[in-house]
């Protein structure tokens, strides 16, 4: 057969399941799907991730690119990483109930809801009555992939009978066989000393369903009519059944031929052998039954091997065999009928013509089960997936600012304040409010350029009233989270929560339109502000360093003020210093969330002191954190939250979280005021534009008819939650874009960060 390519856009694909020398089906089959991939499209990569029940036992070959513990979820996460990483296009994975990890083998779930790949999966196993587990793990592998295998057509009625599976998403492709000419059983027969003998074989791993009982029971009735019949029973016991009860299933399989008396027509082969040796085996064979108890058995393996090398099969009729030995390329009996079992195999043993025709016809149907065949349907099904992709949106697209809408923000808004959370668009209010939000949703009251009067003075005075409120002048802190009945949750917020509270009060100084919500920000900003100097966190530093820059803007000389900023830039600058190395200029081993904000307060702080060294550590550490959010397309990447926690580690590119874009852009806008310099406008752009669609999934988060914007950007898609805080990032980064670009255009503003 002439070698093919997989396509020109396919070169690397990555292939999930188990794989030899572990000893079970999945991984022989595996086994044989890499192999007949690399043989029929050698310009193809196929990087295998084999799954691994006893890390450390299997001496996995070369083409093993990494072994996930069967249970570790943490490798499930991290195999993820390494398949995004790797240029892959897109995932193949076997899927077995048992191989996989968690739940019924939910751990699946979780590498590829990490991945942005296209996905194919073969399904090894599809119940009739899954239970709750493997419904839920068999329902996120329909939601997640782009196709589905089936080896039956019944198993694509009962994906769209019990699943509700899109059928047009399912393909029956057939479980391969090897490519072997058609052969005469007594050619082989002398390797294994059968000379003279009518075998009957039945390959596979030993376990109780296999039916073996049945052809055992027949055997006497067989001997009768063929002397020299024998019952070769070939495979090692399962390793699962060994490890629970050792060989008692064998021994009492053996103790039944022993009661039956026919020691001598019946042998049992305890090994698990090489392929082309089973082949030798099969191909030695008169006959193959295979005697199977459950009639839901989508697949099997065995009798496709048997199919494939054409031998006359006697089988019960579970799924499979019904439709591989469908229109007379077969003989079915049922279930346990050992009568049947024993004319059907002296009828065949008795006509050698009937018994060769048969042969020819399964040998017929064979042809189109090879391994070549099945790697090119697959492959044909993972180019229309890959090429179904869209087309990226262009980087260098224009970026146009939306205009900032109050819509979004006044549906999760109350007389009390603004609630944290939603389900999809619509407030959920057993979640509350935070004064995180309501700090926010403040200084967005003073940002937004087009708001009438009323409305402006109605929501800035309900989020003014709840940050005062969540003022606790007996713990000196403000609290964070109140429950939708109006009780607190604590007595104390984080301490990033007190930062952000103090930086709308300075932002709201300044700001406010009205006179009496500067005065009334001035006065909680003098009240409270000297909690700055207890916090330890960076970040919370960082946001009352803001604040106090805001207000110093908003009352030069304002002492406090002054202290908060003198005292914070030189503990960071120290804390750069101890972290630092050639390639890590940050504050922190790790990174974390509003990474940005660090260095965009130390340039408001030494603007606001007229310290250069300051300013310059700001442009510095932001030029960094800019290029760790960068995509190799050069687009706007957030730093995941996956990343957070891992000491100089690279940052991972999901779940990406609006708040990073809204802190870049507002760091940049810091940074273009500092400097005057065009790339930090552009910087500011390239944040601002993955709100819009140009991200790693070209997948827009702003809602523009009602200026929603989603939770955030997933592997797979979009969070379509619309929380606060969300929103409130979008709405705010829209005022910090539009402010900027007045000031590039020389037009009147403030040129300040926002929020």
């Amino acid at each position: 057969m002439n070698q093919a390519v997989a396509s020109d856009s396919i070169k690397r694909i990555a292939l999930i399941g188990n794989f030899l020398p572990r000893k079970c089906g999945l991984a022989t089959f595996t086994t044989d799907t890499y192999n007949a991939l690399i043989s029929r499209f050698p310009d193809l990569a196929v990087d295998v991730y084999a799954m691994d029940d006893h890390p450390g036992r299997y001496d996995y070959p070369p083409e093993v690119t990494g072994t996930i513990p069967q249970n570790d979820r943490s490798a499930y996460l991290e195999t993820a990483r390494t398949i995004e990483a790797s240029g892959a296009q897109a995932i193949w994975v076997q899927h077995e109930y048992g191989i996989y990890g968690g739940a019924a083998g939910e751990h699946i779930l979780a590498l590829l809801d990490r991945t942005t790949l296209p996905l194919i999966v073969t399904l090894h196993t599809v119940l009739e009555k899954p239970s709750a587990d493997e419904r839920s793990v068999m329902e996120g592998l329909l939601r997640r992939a782009a196709k589905i295998i089936v080896m039956a057509e019944r198993g694509r009625e009962i994906l769209t009978r019990v699943h509700g599976a899109n059928p047009r998403s399912i393909v029956t492709i057939p479980h391969g066989v090897p490519d072997r000419e058609f052969a005469d059983p007594a050619a082989f027969k002398p390797r294994f000393g059968w000379d003279g003998r009518e075998v009957i074989l039945t390959f596979g791993l030993l376990a109780p369903g296999k039916g073996i009982e049945t052809v055992i029971e027949a055997m006497p009735s067989v001997v009768e009519q063929h002397p020299e019949a024998m019952y070769v029973v070939l495979g090692a016991t399962h390793p699962n059944l060994v490890a629970h009860e050792g060989e008692k299933y064998r021994d009492s399989l053996n103790a039944l031929v022993r009661e039956k008396g026919i020691e001598k027509n019946v042998l049992f082969v305890d090994a698990f052998v090489e392929q082309d040796e089973l082949i030798d085996y099969l191909q030695a064979a008169d006959l193959y039954v295979t005697p199977y108890l459950n009639p839901a058995q989508i697949t099997s393996g065995t009798l496709s091997y048997a199919v494939g090398v054409g031998k006359a099969v006697i089988s019960t009729p579970y799924v499979h065999a019904t439709e591989i030995l469908a229109d007379g390329h077969g003989v079915l009996v049922d279930f346990r009928d050992v009568a049947a079992f024993a004319r059907e195999i002296n009828d065949l043993l008795g006509s050698e013509r009937n018994r060769t025709r048969l042969s020819q016809r399964a040998y017929e149907r064979g042809r189109t089960m090879t391994w070549s065949r099945v790697a090119e349907r697959a492959m044909n099904e993972i180019n229309a997936i890959v090429d179904a992709r869209p087309q990226r949106i262009a980087s260098s697209a224009p970026v146009k600012p939306l205009k900032p809408d109050l819509s979004a923000v006044e549906r999760m808004s109350d007389s009390t304040g603004m609630l944290q959370h939603s389900i999809y668009s619509v407030p959920d209010r057993r979640h509350g409010y935070c004064i995180d939000d309501n700090a926010r949703a403040l200084i967005l009251m003073s940002a937004m350029e087009d708001l009438d009067d009323a409305t402006r003075d109605k929501w800035t005075t309900v989020y003014a009233s709840f940050v005062q409120y969540a003022w606790n002048p007996d713990k000196r802190r403000f609290r964070n989270f109140m429950n939708f009945d109006r009780t607190w949750c604590e007595e104390t917020g984080s301490e990033d929560s007190n930062g952000r509270a103090l930086w709308s009060l300075g932002v709201t100084a300044r700001d406010a339109r009205s006179r009496k919500h500067r005065d009334w920000a001035t006065m909680m900003f003098d009240m409270t502000a000297s909690l700055a100097f207890e916090l330890g966190s960076p970040r919370a530093q960082s946001f009352a360093m803001l604040g106090a820059a805001a207000m110093l803007e908003a009352s030069p000389g304002h002492q406090l003020a002054h202290s908060i900023l003198t005292r914070f830039p030189d503990e960071h600058k120290a804390l750069l210093d101890t972290a630092r190395r050639p390639d890590w200029v940050w504050f922190e081993v790790v990174l974390a969330y509003d990474n940005a904000r660090l260095p965009e307060a130390l340039i408001r702080a030494g603007q606001a002191l007229a310290r250069r060294d300051v300013v310059e550590t700001g442009l510095e550490t932001l030029e960094w954190i800019i290029e760790q959010q960068k995509s190799p397309e050069g687009r706007f990447r957030a730093v995941g939250s996956e990343s957070f926690g891992r000491p100089y580690a690279p940052p991972l590119p999901f779940d990406q979280q609006p708040l990073e874009a809204q802190a870049t852009v507002e760091a940049c806008v810091a940074a273009y005021a500092a400097t005057g310099d065009e790339k930090w406008r552009a910087e500011a752009e390239r944040a601002y534009g993955w709100y819009l669609g140009l991200n790693d999934l070209d997948l827009p988060l702003a809602t523009v008819q009602d200026g929603g914007c989603f939770d955030g950007l997933m592997p797979t898609g979009l969070n379509r939650n619309q929380g606060a805080e969300s929103i409130l990032a979008l709405q705010l980064s829209s005022c910090a874009i539009s402010g900027l670009s007045k000031s590039a255009q020389g037009v009147a503003g403030t040129g300040r960060a926002v929020a």
